[in-house]
């Protein structure tokens, strides 16, 4: 037998190390940890040959080669620990039979997670900059920025050019990008916000520079536009590889997992069936509390997050609809959010719930079924009025669980009470404004010698 065989991703190299192996040898275990994408082809190759592939977890593999040699990181020494790791810890061994990040569905639903995020913050930056025009251009064109909204700041984004531009072709234009929904209405405002903008910097724009501020957010309003296209592209190739991959559409079943949520669960989480139980699908999500007990301590803290952040993120927005429907679910909800729990945190417990579920549904072959706290088989309009009868959350105590960030510290010398600091430059004593008053947007405080 050798040792410390060096080799690369190469197929002439993989030949010549299969070519040593012994050939009397009935199983084959190939023991890899996933160092990027890089395990993929190699994974997949081994398999092909015969070999069973399994995989161990980065931080298993990274504490025993602390444990081996805490300062040093070498291939020989990860080869080392990776061969001893099926007599050390077998439990710890987790089979690979599918391509993991090489999967499509897998691949795809990251990606368009990854373009979505990306909008989001084009959107964001885009009502930054309509902000310097003034406010009433967000009001004219609606906060959510519609197709219609984006292909008018596209093209029209200078005040100066829509005050020229007119309200009958401005009207045209919006009954042509909006298939009739916006027309004159909507041309007169936009024309006032226009107006607006120029009252308050003048109508050469004073210091601020139209033309420039105009080409940035048309940059920003076509970088959306892209991004909206490629988002819709993946969705039809996405709802082609769901429906492939869940012919049954049992994932889709779940409340709250619709068009998109579904592909997404599914496609980050893989076969649930290859999970031992469902804790360790749990487990695999990061949806469990980091355990925290030694001597007589024992405690636990918030989720762990050591999971497929992608799947973790659809499991929260899916969670919050079942609350509304599912009886069992709005119970559980309701309890921790008067047992003093925050909405997030409580509808985090719910996500783990409901993944629980998710993978309980492919493993049975049955799909997800409304049930009353009873038992009991029911639709989801009598599930929503249950819900809304019985397990409603009184607004005294959703109002009371916001986060509300203190105003100021506890003086342990004292005894009492002092301004929080916000900046080391701020003053340190400024009067404290009543929460109970309404917050002023600007005050001005003019000094006329």
């Amino acid at each position: 037998m050798f040792v410390g065989h060096r080799f690369r991703t190469d197929p002439d190299e993989l030949d010549t190390l299969w070519a040593r192996l012994p050939k009397d040898a009935e199983r084959i275990e190939v023991v890899m940890e996933p160092t990027r994408n890089a395990w993929v082809a190699l994974a997949a190759w081994f398999r092909r040959h015969g070999a069973t592939v399994v995989m161990v977890p980065p931080e298993q593999s990274a504490d025993l080669r602390d444990y081996y040699n805490k300062h040093t990181k070498t291939d020989r020494l990860d080869s080392k620990v990776l061969a001893r790791l099926p007599l050390l810890h077998p439990e710890g061994l987790h089979r690979e039979d599918s391509l993991g990040p090489g999967d499509e569905l897998k691949r795809a639903v990251k990606i368009r997670s990854g373009l979505v995020h990306r909008r989001t913050a084009c959107m964001a930056r885009l009502d930054g900059l309509l902000e310097i025009l003034g406010p009433a251009w967000i009001v004219a064109l609606g906060s959510d920025m519609t197709l219609t909204a984006l292909r008018f700041l596209a093209r029209y984004a200078n005040p100066v050019q829509v005050k020229r531009l007119g309200k009958a072709r401005l009207a045209a234009f919006f009954r042509r990008s909006s298939r009739q929904a916006w027309a004159d209405g909507r041309a007169d405002a936009v024309i006032k916000a226009a107006a607006t903008t120029l009252r308050l910097w003048g109508a050469d724009g004073g210091e601020l520079d139209f033309d420039a501020l105009g080409a940035d957010i048309a940059a920003e309003a076509r970088l959306a536009l892209t991004l909206t296209d490629e988002i819709n592209g993946f969705d039809k190739r996405i709802g082609a590889l769901y429906d492939k991959a869940d012919p049954a559409g049992i994932v889709r079943s779940v409340p709250g997992a619709g068009r998109v949520c579904a592909p997404q669960i599914l496609g980050r989480l893989g076969d649930p069936t290859r999970f031992a139980n469902l804790a360790a699908v749990r487990s695999f999500a990061g949806l469990v509390p980091a355990a925290d007990s030694s001597g007589q301590a024992d405690g636990h803290r918030g989720p762990t997050k050591a999971g497929d952040c992608c799947l973790r993120e659809a499991l929260f927005i899916a969670a919050g609809h079942p609350r509304k429907v599912d009886p069992t679910l709005a119970v559980r909800y309701q309890r921790l959010m008067l047992a003093g729990k925050h909405h997030d945190s409580a509808v985090c417990t719910l996500a783990a719930v409901l993944l629980t579920r998710i993978a309980a549904c492919p493993r049975a072959g049955t799909h997800y079924l409304l049930c009353d706290t009873d038992g009991r088989v029911i639709t989801e309009a009598q599930g929503r009025a249950i819900v809304a009868e019985r397990y409603t959350v009184p607004p005294e105590v959703r109002a009371a669980r916001r986060k509300v960030t203190p105003t100021d510290t506890h003086d342990a010398t004292s005894g009492t009470s002092v301004p929080r600091q916000e900046s080391p430059r701020a003053p340190r004593h400024r009067p404290f404004r009543n929460q109970h008053e309404p917050p002023t947007a600007f005050v001005a405080t003019l000094d006329i010698g």
